[in-house]
């Protein structure tokens, strides 16, 4: 049976279920062929509302109110983003707010409501998944520290930007598919870096940091079995070459999470 994604494409429909677009295994060696040069996939975690006074104070606002009711210590917030290096090719993969109707030049893929799928068609309350070929994200400089490399497999990487335009697109800022917590942009980065078959299990945001809806992106993409298919369609699609080439993290000064629940709801890039 295909797996299936819940979206908000449309936000007069009630669930906006829509088929998965599948990547075929053919797909991806075609790709893999074409593209045997250099790659990279690098996860940035970039700190809420870095370059938006308005954002990064109420982010601090919700969190020190969420951190008394839990009662633990305030964390720092971030969201994450990737940038994919693919056959000479520069492709940056995030979501954000839709701030006009030239989608094109944002690369963007897909669309979902924010707060409400009765506002959704409203600009306002939209917000984009992009995947932008030669694109740029403004507070990438703001990012802690260096990125993550995730992977060096031009198979990989493939993969995982062909998925960008089949990720989910519940409502922003809601649990409306009951994952846990609500839903971002961390649960669709979390969602791809799944769904493609490469490990999240040290993938965390810097110390004493904090990222709202990772969990429900794992969750989603658990759900649904995306670990498992994932990794089944990389070891079809390398069938006969040598193992994808992911990097090890466990080295990396970033695996450790300041205590929270998978359950703690958060603010996004748009306050909480």
């Amino acid at each position: 049976m295909p797996l299936r994604a819940k979206t908000a494409g449309d936000p007069h429909s009630p669930r906006g279920l829509v088929p998965m677009r599948r990547v075929t295994v053919e797909a991806s060696l075609q790709h893999g062929m074409q593209d045997m040069g250099a790659a990279a996939v690098d996860l940035y975690w970039i700190p809420l509302g870095a370059g938006g006074h308005s954002v990064r104070l109420n982010g601090r606002v919700f969190e020190a109110i969420d951190a008394a009711r839990q009662h633990r210590g305030r964390c720092d917030l971030y969201h994450s983003a990737l940038v994919v290096e693919l056959g000479g090719d520069r492709y940056t993969i995030e979501v954000a707010p839709s701030p006009n109707a030239d989608e094109g030049s944002r690369g963007v893929v897909g669309t979902g409501a924010v707060g409400s799928r009765y506002i959704g068609w409203l600009r306002l309350f939209r917000y984009e998944v992009r995947c932008c070929r030669g694109g740029s994200i403004p507070d990438l400089g703001d990012a802690a520290g260096a990125p993550r490399r995730l992977t060096h497999d031009p198979r990989v990487a493939r993969r995982l930007v062909d998925l960008v335009a089949s990720v989910p697109r519940p409502v922003w800022g809601r649990d409306e598919l009951k994952a846990g917590e609500m839903w971002n942009s961390n649960s669709v980065i979390a969602w791809l870096v799944a769904t493609t078959g490469l490990s999240t299990d040290l993938l965390r945001p810097p110390p004493r940091g904090r990222a709202p809806g990772w969990f429900a992106g794992l969750e989603l993409a658990r759900r649904n079995g995306a670990f498992h298919l994932g990794a089944a369609k990389l070891r079809e699609a390398t069938a006969g070459c040598a193992a994808p080439a992911v990097i090890d993290l466990s080295a990396s000064p970033y695996v450790h999470l300041a205590s929270t629940s998978p359950h703690t709801r958060g603010p996004s890039r748009y306050g909480p």
